[in-house]
């Protein structure tokens, strides 16, 4: 009996220890699909789990915590006798750092302080020999806390008025180090960079707005940049915010610029943008040109309407005021005209016209003519006949004659003298309608119903009271050619 006893014994205590190690050495030998991702692994059962925590984890190849004292290792080793604020390759040959550059946003534009702005991330990418090891690790990412702990370029945006890096939720910078010594230097940054825009064609411009970076402290003969085949990375799925700008492309220069400190090189991109017209076309073009139009309407007024003709003369202007100081609110004050207000300009210049017509027709008809005649001969039935002065008289003023008073329909109602060309009393038979001066004498006609003499033939003709026929034709015709001119020269150039 005892015998049996220990025979069962002896056979668990062999059975128990198989099963218990199976599982554990299993593991080691199956390949998963997780030992090459750090992190917590998925167990297999509670039998697992028991025998984890009685057996120590056995080091491996793909043992995970068996490669975290590696990587230490080759970090501390390379980091031990690192200098970082000496630059590669010093006193040997330069260092050529590598760059790259992606856009995130672009805008908005802002004209009136001539800036724009750029969200980026900027890639550097050099060799540092001192950083090269022997391992199987290809590459370490290390976090923005371990820049300091490195040499990286001193570079810098020349054109830049403010410049943000981002920090949240960590610096947002990165370091690659590879085997070869190869190392990545990326950071993301919002940058307010000056754009000097030329508004000469405005608003039918386009303008290129630089982006200048290049070393603070190492010349041209310590530190070379260059493009990565011009890699330029722009991504347009993004909410840009150049709003009355379209994106036209992308160009890119280097040069190097002398300075008192030596020499250096200067890399610099170019964004292309030309503006939307349709902002400025309404805001700006319609108004005006409606405006200049509505100034027309006086030309179908009555002449004795003075009130109205110069409420709308005087609207007119003023109007044409207010919407050449609202197109330069938003703008820089340069010291020369733009497109646009050149055009504004004109569209005043033909609404002050317009006012200054009827000025010119009221004093002419009203008082030139008007006064001339006798209050007691304004009756619309009573014609007076042209009565010869006394002889003294006329010799004492050759010049001097009465005028028939007419009321026709013909002359819009208006009560004017009638005086035909040949009435004149004055020496050699030239007409002296109401005394006007000899220039009116000679061209202009200031009666309602005047016909041209002998002494008219040759010259040019002007019918004072058909002036606002006249001006229904000229003044529109004169703004159409005026417009074909401007759009043809404004859109050429």
């Amino acid at each position: 009996m005892l015998t049996k006893v220990l025979l069962i014994l002896l056979g668990l205590s062999i059975i128990l220890p198989s099963r218990s190690e199976g599982p554990h050495v299993e593991s080691e030998n199956r390949p998963s699909a997780y030992d090459d991702v750090y992190g917590p692994q998925p167990q297999a059962d509670e039998e697992k789990l028991l025998s984890e925590e009685t057996k120590p984890t056995l080091s491996g190849p793909h043992s995970t915590l068996g490669k975290l004292p590696t990587a230490t290792h080759i970090l501390n080793s390379i980091l031990n006798n690192y200098d970082h604020k000496l630059r590669p390759g010093i006193g040997e040959k330069p260092t050529v750092v590598t760059v790259e550059l992606s856009v995130n946003t672009l805008g908005p534009i802002s004209i009136l302080d001539m800036e724009y702005t750029i969200d980026i991330t900027f890639c550097q990418t050099w060799y540092d020999e001192r950083l090269r090891y022997n391992g199987s690790f290809e590459s370490f990412v290390l976090n923005g806390n371990m820049v300091s702990q490195l040499w990286i370029p001193d570079t810098f945006f020349r054109n830049s008025k403010r410049t943000q890096e981002h920090v949240i939720t960590m610096p947002n910078q990165m370091v690659r180090i590879h085997k070869d010594g190869k190392v990545l230097y990326t950071i993301r940054m919002t940058i307010d960079a000056g754009c000097l825009l030329h508004m000469l064609k405005f608003p039918m411009d386009s303008h290129s707005c630089p982006l200048s970076f290049s070393s603070f402290s190492y010349p041209e003969s310590e530190m070379i940049y260059k493009w990565e085949d011009f890699k330029l990375e722009i991504n347009e799925k993004n909410s840009w915010k150049l709003f009355q700008f379209d994106f036209t492309g992308v160009t890119n220069i280097t040069e190097t610029i002398s300075t008192p400190t030596g020499d250096f090189m200067v890399m610099t991109l170019f964004f292309n943008v030309s503006r939307r017209f349709g902002f400025i076309a309404f805001q700006n073009y319609v108004p005006s040109s409606v405006t200049t139009m509505l100034s027309w309407v006086s030309f179908w007024i009555k002449k004795d309407s003075a009130p109205a003709r110069t409420s709308l003369g005087i609207t007119s202007v003023l109007t044409m005021t207010t919407l050449g100081t609202f197109s330069r609110k938003n703008f820089p004050r340069v010291s020369y005209i733009t497109a646009l207000d050149f055009y504004i300009a004109i569209c005043f210049v033909f609404c002050f016209c317009a006012l200054m017509e009827f000025a010119v027709l009221n004093f002419l008809t009203y008082n030139w003519t008007k006064p001339r005649a006798s209050p007691k001969l304004r009756h619309p039935d009573i014609r007076a006949r042209a009565l010869m002065p006394p002889r003294a008289s006329a010799h004492q003023h050759p010049d001097a004659f009465v005028c028939q008073i007419e009321d026709s329909d013909e002359s819009d109602g208006e009560e004017g003298p009638s005086c035909p060309a040949q009435q004149s009393l004055s020496p050699g038979g030239i007409q002296n309608p109401g005394g006007c001066c000899k220039w009116c004498k000679k061209y202009v006609c200031v009666v309602p119903r005047c016909e041209g003499s002998i002494w008219q033939q040759g010259r040019l003709f002007i019918h004072i009271y058909r002036l606002d026929n006249y001006s229904r034709v000229v003044f529109p015709v004169t703004f159409f050619f005026f417009n074909v001119l401007y759009w043809l020269v404004c859109l050429n150039l």
